[in-house]
């Protein structure tokens, strides 16, 4: 359904996205995270139309729209878009916002599929009032039913809940998502919300400096990041010193530790171990322990930070009812499903 081909994207001869290539199937939800400037937002404005393409080119349905050389108008793309701002009309009711978007149809016809979209949003009620009177989660609702109203093969959304508090976040991603799985609606979004992206994308790109770093499942970033940055950027982790003991196993200081998918390393070599806060379990009866540095209560488990008896610093989630004072020494093991290893930076 979209296509990205090589593309690359400049303002005033300065490129600001570079070299990025991803494609989405029909139904497919993705993702573009990253840190402030990377070019996020300039890519869903490109695939929007509203940017030229310096180089490459973006398909929708196998039909070029933009490149070098083409530059079809946003108005006949077909591509919904969802605004940071929700951009809604303040003089409209919430009905009228939904209907702008509708042309060509009769006044019962707009009324039905109004109605329509309240009711697959969850809004059934509420289309006589004014988007004042509506909270932050119903006004991005009625921006989402205003840009599905037209029926766009692809829709795109620009930090759409930038603006709401965190916990309403991820459960109106998960709706979202319902919705747009119900329809079966190629969809673009774009957040610096890492746990937005895993609650909506079947596929996220991890951006820097106008370049895609990874583009891939959330399973396979999280346990599977192509580089340091990535590793850095998904989830939260240190990178551990280890040695190569032989093809299959390194050695670091929690112990010696199977790994499968570094076939290049040559016995001997030294290694950083990405080590998340889920790879180190708390155990009484381990033989290695670490000093509680710091903790942070989340409910159900505590983020321990530790201190190694070499001296590197490791995190831990642990169950809430192991709840330890800061400067104890705590058991701890290394559970590791998938070893990831970087060569060590000369």
């Amino acid at each position: 359904m979209l296509e990205l081909q090589q593309l690359a994207v400049a303002y005033s001869g300065h490129t600001v996205v570079k070299d990025i290539s991803l494609s989405l199937a029909q139904g497919q939800i993705g993702c573009l995270v990253g840190p402030s400037g990377c070019g996020k937002t300039t890519l869903l404005r490109a695939i929007a139309g509203f940017e030229a393409v310096a180089q490459g080119c973006i398909r929708l349905q196998q039909q070029i729209v933009s490149s070098s050389t083409v530059q079809q108008v946003p108005e006949r793309r077909h591509v919904g878009m969802v605004f940071q701002d929700f951009a809604l009309f303040p003089h409209l009711s919430v009905a009228d916002n939904i209907a702008f978007g509708l042309q060509g149809l009769t006044k019962a016809n707009k009324l039905n599929k109004v109605r329509e979209l309240l009711q697959l949003v969850g809004l059934p009620d509420l289309g006589q009032r004014y988007i004042h009177q509506l909270s932050g989660g119903q006004q991005q609702r009625v921006a989402l039913a205003r840009a599905l109203a037209p029926q766009p093969k692809v829709l795109l959304l620009d930090e759409p809940f930038s603006s709401l508090d965190t916990e309403l976040r991820e459960g109106l991603a998960r709706e979202i998502r319902q919705i747009l799985q119900q329809l079966h609606i190629t969809a673009v979004l774009v957040t610096h919300d890492q746990n937005e992206a895993f609650a909506m994308a079947d596929m996220i790109g991890v951006m820097q400096h106008g370049r895609l770093q990874q583009w891939a499942t959330p399973y396979e970033l999280y346990h599977k990041p192509a580089n340091r940055f990535v590793a850095d950027f998904i989830g939260r982790g240190v990178l551990l010193p280890g040695t190569v003991v032989d093809g299959a196993q390194v050695a670091t200081n929690l112990g010696i530790f199977q790994q499968r998918y570094n076939a290049d390393l040559a016995v001997g070599d030294s290694v950083d171990v990405l080590i998340r806060p889920d790879d180190i379990v708390h155990d009484d009866n381990s033989g290695v322990t670490a000093q509680v540095l710091d903790k942070a209560f989340r409910g159900s488990h505590i983020l321990y930070q530790l201190k190694l008896q070499t001296g590197e610093q490791v995190q831990c989630l642990a169950l809430s009812h192991h709840n330890h004072a800061i400067g104890e020494q705590i058991g701890i093991r290394l559970d590791l499903d998938h070893l990831v290893l970087f060569p060590l930076l000369s």
